[in-house]
């Protein structure tokens, strides 16, 4: 016997049941921010920090890559590698092995009990960067345990404004736009703060929070580098050359 897809033959009176269960779930929820800063837009890229926030509570961390920086991406985000030493802005920052970052960045995770990961184009490369840092290490299972799932906010906020003209879904100038407020873009603390405000000042439906929902386990492992337009959310400056080459 065929089973009938409830979706695709609801009332409107079950339509709005299942809307409202919805944002419950959504509502008792933690929701974690988190964002990367890596050595490039490549495929084999590495991770140079990592912060997250939830709330009043964030992580930062940081930790030496095992391949170079690119120049272009140094010069956008301040990170240079000299002698072993991972410096910002010309000043030396503590720095944890990757281990240790994925570790602590999970012990956060934990804390908040299953909760939402959200970033900004994380679906086409926060998270396939992530993944691989948790494929080295043997974690990914224990890791997609420890989240609900993600949202990607930046086809989130494009479906939102839509219809506002905005020339560029950055999210520095979302931030601009929505908040009126300018930040230091390409620090992933500073990224994670302000995506945090700006994901309240969206005020997503829990219909554009299920379109945009996805897990881990969709991610697909890119056969080349970075090569498209989504790239240019990430390193505008340096997009143009890195695809030239």
């Amino acid at each position: 016997m065929q089973i009938p897809n409830i979706m695709l033959h609801q009332s409107p009176e079950l339509k709005l049941s299942l809307e409202k269960s919805m944002e419950a779930e959504h509502a008792k929820r933690s929701l974690a921010f988190f964002d990367l800063e890596t050595t490039g837009l490549g495929h084999a890229c590495e991770i140079v920090q990592l912060a997250a926030v939830s709330g009043c509570n964030s992580i930062n961390l940081y930790t030496v890559p095992r391949c170079r920086m690119q120049s272009r991406a140094a010069k956008v985000t301040g990170f240079r590698v000299r002698r072993h030493r991972l410096f910002l802005n010309r000043q030396p920052v503590l720095t944890n092995s990757l281990k240790d970052v994925v570790l602590s960045f999970m012990a956060f995770l934990r804390m908040l009990g299953r909760p939402i990961l959200i970033g900004h184009n994380i679906r086409r490369f926060d998270c396939p960067v992530l993944l691989r840092a948790l494929d080295e290490l043997d974690l990914r299972v224990e890791f997609q345990s420890i989240i609900t799932g993600c949202l990607d906010t930046l086809p989130l906020a494009r479906d939102i404004c839509k219809d506002n003209g905005y020339k560029s879904f950055r999210q520095e100038n979302l931030v601009r736009e929505l908040l009126g407020v300018d930040y230091d873009a390409h620090n992933a603390l500073e990224d994670v703060r302000s995506l945090q405000a700006l994901y309240w000042a969206l005020q997503p439906t829990s219909q554009l929070i299920s379109r945009h929902f996805f897990t881990l386990e969709t991610i697909v492992k890119p056969k080349h580098p970075v090569s498209n337009p989504v790239a240019a959310d990430l390193y505008p400056e340096i997009v143009p050359s890195v695809l030239s080459t």
